[in-house]
This record gives structure tokens, C-alpha cells and sequence, in this order.
């Protein structure tokens, strides 16, 4: 009976190897179960395109060129030398048998032309006069005759031409060469006042401008008389005016 237990006990212990049985007293028996932690899977940020914002021409400023005179006031004052206004009338004398022109001149004037930030004439700053007690012509008789009967002298001195506006003239004014416009505006003589238009030609010179202006007329238009002297056999209805100018900037004014 004992051997049989022997036998019994010992096929026992042959046999717990095999099963994977875990043997009294290992300590594995009573170790707690630990589960470990599930490895998470890494996270992976979807691909996302960037957002491209819309294309935009940068905005660039309008290049503004810099013109200078044009945005000032300019005031054009007589010089003291170079300014000749005349007369021109076409006659025949009775010694002569071609006609010839009757010329006469003063330099005694004075005014300015002003020009607005636009080239337009400022017609309350413009003005320019011509003292007619002055002309003088190649004759003295003539003079003569000229102040006492036709442009009454004494009584009405001065004539008077107040510009009103300007066409085709460059803007601002051109500092060189030479340009040409009209210029229109108000002539009085005797106190008659009429629109004229004179044909302008100038030149840019030493900071100012030179050139000549030319109108004509008819002695009716200021009710003037033809002159009618025993020496003159015809005048021509006709009257042209001409004006040799030098005008310069006034610095003190701009």
C-alpha cells in the first residue's frame, strides 16, 4: 500500500511538467494579473493643403509727374526794358505816289498778365495800359492831329486792355523755345469797350518770355473818326495794333 502511494505520488510529479500545471509555493500562482496598457496606434494629422490666398496685384499709387509752375499762381509783370506798343494804319500821302504806313509808338506801358494754378487768366489781376498821350510817329503833325481830334488825349488818356482768357497756349508754360496762342479779352478806348482777340508769339527768355501780339480793327468799332487832313488822300479803315513785349516772373507774388 505504501509503494502503491509512491507510485502514485511520483507519476504525479512526472506529469505537472507536462500539463504546464504551475508547482505549490511559485509565486506566479498568486501574482496579481496585470494587463498592459493597449499601445495606442500614433495619430496621424491628416494631409491637409494650405489654403493659398487669392493672388492680389499690389496696389500701387498713380505716379503723379511734378509740374512745377503749373501748380502755382503766375504773375508776368512788364520789364523795365524791351516793351513797345504801336499803331499801324495804311494811308496815302499826296507827295507820294504809293502808300506807306503811318506808325506810331510808345513804350510808356504798364500791367501784368496773372495765370490761375490751371493756366486760365485771372482776369481781376490782369490788366495792362498804354499811355496815349505819348505815341509818337515821324510826323507832328500827325501826333498832333491824333490827340487833339481822334484819340482825344487829354480827355482820355490812357487804353486799357483787361485779358480775359487764353487759348492754346501750352500749361504750364514752357521754360524754352517758342510757342504761340490768342489771347482774348476787353479793350477800351475813349471809354469804349470792345472784345479783341491778339495773335500772340513768344519765347521763353531768361526766365521770362519776349515775342509780339497782334490785333486789328476797324475806326468804327470804337467809334473813332478817319482822319481827313489836305496832306492824306486815303487812310485805310483799318487799324492794326502790335505790342513788342518782355514780361518776367514776380517772385514776390508766387
Amino acid at each position: 500500500m505504501y509503494r502503491r502511494g509512491l507510485f502514485i505520488g511520483a507519476i504525479v510529479l512526472l506529469a505537472l511538467p507536462a500539463t504546464g500545471a504551475v508547482p505549490a509555493g511559485d509565486s506566479r500562482l498568486h501574482d496579481p494579473v496585470v494587463e498592459r496598457p493597449a499601445v495606442a496606434a500614433p495619430v496621424v494629422a491628416p494631409v491637409v493643403a494650405p489654403v493659398t490666398a487669392p493672388v492680389t496685384a499690389p496696389v500701387v499709387a498713380p505716379v503723379v509727374a511734378d509740374r512745377g509752375d503749373a501748380l502755382a499762381r503766375v504773375r508776368l509783370v512788364i520789364a523795365p526794358e524791351g516793351n513797345v506798343a504801336r499803331y499801324r494804319v495804311r494811308e496815302q500821302l499826296a507827295r507820294f505816289d504809293f502808300p506807306n504806313d503811318a506808325v506810331g509808338e510808345t513804350s510808356s506801358i504798364s500791367g501784368a498778365l496773372v495765370l490761375d494754378e490751371d493756366g486760365s487768366v485771372v482776369a481781376a489781376e490782369s490788366r495792362f495800359e498804354v499811355d496815349l498821350r505819348t505815341l509818337k510817329s515821324d510826323s507832328d503833325r500827325r501826333d498832333n492831329y491824333i490827340r487833339r481830334r481822334t484819340l482825344q488825349t487829354e480827355q482820355y488818356p490812357m487804353a486799357v486792355f483787361v485779358p480775359t482768357a487764353i487759348r492754346g497756349a501750352p500749361s504750364p508754360l514752357p521754360t524754352a523755345g517758342e510757342f504761340s496762342f490768342e489771347l482774348d479779352g476787353e479793350l477800351t478806348i475813349r471809354e469804349v469797350t470792345r472784345p479783341v482777340t491778339w495773335q500772340v508769339t513768344a519765347r521763353a527768355i531768361d526766365g521770362g518770355y519776349a515775342g509780339t501780339a497782334t490785333t486789328e480793327f476797324t475806326f468804327g468799332t470804337f467809334e473813332l473818326e478817319i482822319p481827313r487832313v489836305a496832306s492824306v488822300l486815303s487812310i485805310r479803315d483799318n487799324i492794326r495794333l502790335e505790342y513788342d513785349f518782355r514780361l518776367v516772373r514776380d517772385a514776390a507774388a508766387e
